[in-house]
C-alpha cells in the first residue's frame, strides 16, 4: 500500500488514484506535499520489502529492520493519539506496541541469532 500510495502521489492522474477512495482526507492531506512526499513512501514500500525478505530468511538484519519499522509504528500512533486521533491512534498503538513486545521476546530474537531453528 506504501508503493501503491507514492506511485499515484508520484503520477496522479492514472486508474490507481481509485483506490484514494478509501481514505480522501489522507490522499488531500498527501496530495499537497507532491512528488517528494510520494518518493518517501515508495522508499517506506521498499523498506518494508526489505523486511519481509530479512524476516523470511531469519537474518538478524531483517529482525532489526521490522523493530525500527514497528517502534516507528508505534511513536506515529502515539503522536496521532495526542493529536487527538484518540481512537485508530489508541487501537494502532496498541496492536504496534503488542507486536513491539513479540518481537523483542529473547525467543523471537533467538530465531534471527541462530540459536534456535524453528
Amino acid at each position: 500500500m506504501a508503493s501503491l500510495a507514492g506511485a499515484t502521489l508520484i503520477w496522479p492522474g492514472t486508474s490507481f488514484d481509485r483506490v484514494w477512495a478509501l481514505n480522501p482526507i489522507a490522499h488531500r492531506q498527501l496530495a499537497i506535499l507532491g512528488r517528494p512526499i510520494g518518493i518517501l513512501f515508495l522508499l517506506l514500500g521498499a523498506a518494508l520489502a526489505l523486511a519481509g525478505v530479512g524476516w523470511f530468511k531469519r537474518r538478524v538484519w531483517g529482525w532489526r529492520l521490522a523493530v525500527a519499522v514497528i517502534a516507528t509504528q508505534v511513536l506515529g500512533d502515539l503522536v496521532n493519539f495526542f493529536r487527538g486521533d484518540l481512537l485508530r491512534g489508541g487501537v494502532g498503538f496498541g496492536i504496534a506496541t503488542a507486536l513491539l513486545f513479540y518481537l523483542l521476546r529473547s525467543r523471537v530474537r533467538a530465531v534471527f541469532n541462530g540459536a534456535i531453528l524453528a
